[in-house]
């Protein structure tokens, strides 16, 4: 399914990550299809609000948990850098999706990282 969003579609997901070679290009990779994903699941069932976008974000903060293994096993980690570069991405999407009261730390609030 292609975004049809056009701030969501034109960005460039995980930028600051994929400038530096500290982070795995084939990780990050995953990365940016998980928020990917999450767009695609805002529009095809649009969330009728905070709570119900919460459960969203929720589930696509579990599949970035799933990574990092990947980040350390390539000798990386999803440290503060990426930390702020991930959690920014899912701020970024609540607000292209007219979300922007969204609380920041509630967006990502089962990370382990």
């Amino acid at each position: 399914m292609a975004i049809t969003n056009e701030r969501a579609a034109g960005r460039a997901w995980l930028r600051l990550l994929y400038a530096d070679d500290y982070f795995p290009d084939a990780v990050l990779d995953k990365g940016r299809e998980i928020l990917r994903r999450l767009c695609e699941r805002i529009e095809a069932e649009p969330p009728a609000d905070l709570a119900a976008l919460y459960v969203l974000t929720a589930a696509a903060t579990e599949e970035f948990n799933g990574l990092e293994a990947e980040f350390e096993a390539a000798g990386s980690g999803i440290e503060t850098v990426a930390r702020e570069e991930i959690a920014e991405d899912f701020w970024f999407v609540a607000s292209a999706y007219g979300f922007a009261d969204a609380d920041a730390e509630e967006l990502i609030a089962p990370r382990e990282w």
